[in-house]
């Protein structure tokens, strides 16, 4: 999918068909045709705009004839029938030579709807150095907005352990605790690119444009620290529940043994005196006392061995 964006000098927004100077091309998961068009229009090597939406590419930042490349990793986050997840994917932002600005991604997501719809002040599609930054501050934004969710989502399942100790929650877990992962990842990749970029000056700064730059390094790596402290306590959390659950087993299998002591006790009484042998102390199956002393007997041993297990805390 291809769509062209312009706006003018007085802060006019705009979507249009045709390509022109100073206008931001956006390319939301192209086919092999829309690749080679806007490849062939702007004179950009197709490898650039194919490296964008490859989800394993890590971030970078290249430059080669007057063509920059700036490939980072942007949060998503996606639902289904079952579970929701966050993840990364990569967003590639190709500026030629200060007349064209290109954004590539394999999904769409609310980073680039955000500036498509207007929702960001101080936004012109000419001013390329200005909507990189505005960019990269964006996606730090939605970075540690999504790491807020991810504290809220494992306080939710936290609470649902407590009563359930059901498998479905420990997982909840383990998808959360491997979110954290990739956003680490892709928060320390982003920083190296963020710090590359300021230090090359392949960008014409101006002072508004280092303000920015600034401000989203100091978000990213707030973000990193976010996601580090939460990773530790879902590792720390994780390891307990699984400690709990452990020790919840432990009880009920000693629960359980215990039961089957006292429950055996008259399954070996009644046994004993079932066999086709002379009943002690004078009984006989005559006597109409012999059933109730046996039961009595099983009984009294049952009664007994539950206050012996009962004070060794067996129950």
């Amino acid at each position: 999918m291809i769509k062209i964006y312009n706006s003018d000098f007085s802060g006019k927004f705009f979507e249009t068909d045709t390509i022109t100077r100073g206008c931001w091309v956006n390319l939301v998961d192209p086919t092999e045709s829309e690749i080679q068009l806007i490849s062939e229009k702007l004179g950009i090597e197709s490898d650039y705009i194919r490296d964008p939406l490859d989800e394993e590419e890590k971030s970078r930042i290249e430059r080669e004839d007057g063509t920059l490349l700036i490939i980072i990793d942007i949060p998503i986050f996606s639902t289904d029938e079952e579970t929701s997840t966050f993840d990364t994917i990569p967003l590639g932002m190709i500026v030629v030579e200060d007349n064209y600005f290109v954004t590539v991604c394999l999904k769409e997501n609310p980073i680039i709807n955000d500036f498509a719809s207007k929702r960001v002040k101080g936004f012109f599609t000419f001013k390329k150095t200005r909507f990189i930054l505005q960019l990269l501050y964006r996606i730090a934004v939605y970075y540690l907005r999504y790491l807020k969710q991810i504290d809220r989502k494992t306080d939710q399942i936290e609470r649902r352990l407590h009563k359930s100790m059901k498998n479905q929650e420990l997982f909840s877990l383990l998808s959360m605790e491997k979110s954290l992962v990739y956003f680490t990842t892709s928060l320390r990749s982003n920083e190296a690119v963020m710090e590359k970029l300021l230090k090359s000056r392949w960008l014409k700064m101006y002072p508004e444009d280092e303000d920015i730059m600034e401000d989203a390094i100091i978000e990213n790596k707030q973000a990193i620290e976010m996601a580090h402290i939460y990773s530790n306590i879902l590792s720390g959390m994780m390891n307990a529940f699984a400690s709990v659950i452990s020790n919840n087993l432990n009880i009920v299998m000693k629960f359980l043994t215990s039961i089957t002591i006292v429950l055996s006790i008259p399954t070996m009484v009644a046994s004993f005196f079932g066999m086709n042998v002379r009943l002690p102390f004078g009984f006989d199956t005559a006597n109409p006392y012999a059933f109730p002393l046996i039961i009595l007997i099983s009984l009294g041993g049952s009664f007994f061995a539950t206050l012996l297990l009962a004070k060794r805390r067996m129950f």
